[in-house]
């Protein structure tokens, strides 16, 4: 079968002689539709980021119908559209008892520690594919697993319609943030370098930076280093600063800053099994998570797809039946 592998940095080749999958009895097969493209992935392209082996099958964000079922395999049916959930915790240790599988320390990163599900078939975990409604795009089901990320961040943040927020950054972690924030109710201010980038968040309910300050909540998704010390100084007395964005800098902060302006900071990493995927699920066919999507490529144009990625204004997503509206 075909699919999309890494055999160099930023050098993506399609090839056809992609084993099968094998289809184990806890586990489904799922014909591919469509993978969408994010920031770690772009990492792994570049050569920042070093997966296992050399070629690597890319890709995380997928979506398509279920082809087969396990043998033990009691709640999913074959031709039902899914999307999947690509961090399979084991959903036994310590933190995934407590619900926190996002921190699972065995978890299999799909596309990081464990093959993409860039090709036309692959199989996982039966649990961790989730049935969606019909009547969703193909952007919306490629933006599906982002929109979890968004979602779960803004969960955890407490957020609530009375707030002011700022959001760093507007690449699609941050549109996405901007959507959720903005069907609750609030206007939130984005900053952004990139003009088109701001003119598409604008379009999903925020505004434009205008300097001002006093912000309770402060979203950083852009992972950009020297853009967290501005924004945190932008912050009001007892702000939260949830950072979605990752980086391996040092925070610009100090316990001095932290306690004198009673900061809560919050890390949120990815989302928790299953309840995030299921609330995100829900509220697709009128969060539409669509709308950050800018771009969509055949498999055999996945090479261009990745290497302009990181420039287009919105989200990039790759169809492998070559239906963009699969």
């Amino acid at each position: 079968m075909k699919a999309a592998v890494l055999t160099a940095p930023d050098r993506i080749e399609i090839v056809d002689d992609q084993p099968e999958p094998h289809c184990g009895p806890y586990d489904v097969v799922v014909d591919m539709d469509g993978v969408g493209l994010c920031g770690t992935d772009l990492a792994v392209f570049h050569g920042r980021r070093r997966p296992p082996a050399m070629p690597w099958v890319m890709g995380h964000e997928g979506f398509g119908r279920i082809a087969a079922v396990g043998t033990e395999v009691r709640d999913r049916q074959v031709g039902q559209s899914v999307v999947i959930e690509p961090n399979y915790a084991c959903l036994k240790c310590a933190d995934c008892l407590t619900g926190l599988t996002s921190a699972c320390p065995h978890r299999a990163i799909v596309g990081l520690n464990t093959p993409g599900v860039l090709a036309e078939r692959v199989a996982l975990p039966a649990h961790f594919s989730h049935p969606v409604p019909d009547g969703l795009t193909g952007a919306d089901l490629a933006a599906t697993e982002p929109y979890t990320v968004a979602l779960a961040a803004v969960r955890r943040s407490g957020v609530t319609a009375a707030d002011r927020c700022l959001v760093v950054g507007a690449g699609a972690q941050g549109l996405l943030v901007c959507l959720i924030l903005s069907r609750l109710g609030i206007e939130p201010v984005v900053t952004e370098p990139h003009p088109q980038r701001l003119a598409h968040a604008e379009r999903l309910g925020a505004t434009h930076d205008d300097g001002r300050t006093g912000f309770t909540y402060v979203f950083e998704t852009s992972g950009h280093g020297p853009a967290l010390g501005p924004a945190v100084e932008r912050a009001a007395p007892g702000a939260t600063v949830v950072l979605i964005g990752l980086n391996a800098q040092h925070l610009p902060l100090t316990t001095d800053d932290v306690v004198r302006r009673q900061l809560v900071i919050r890390g949120s990493m990815i989302y928790d099994h299953p309840g995030d995927f299921t609330t995100a699920i829900a509220e697709l066919s009128v969060a539409r998570p669509g709308a950050v999507v800018e771009a969509c490529f055949p498999l055999d144009e996945a090479q261009q797809a990745f290497a302009g990625a990181a420039e287009r204004a919105g989200k990039t997503w790759i169809t492998i039946r070559g239906d963009q509206d699969a």
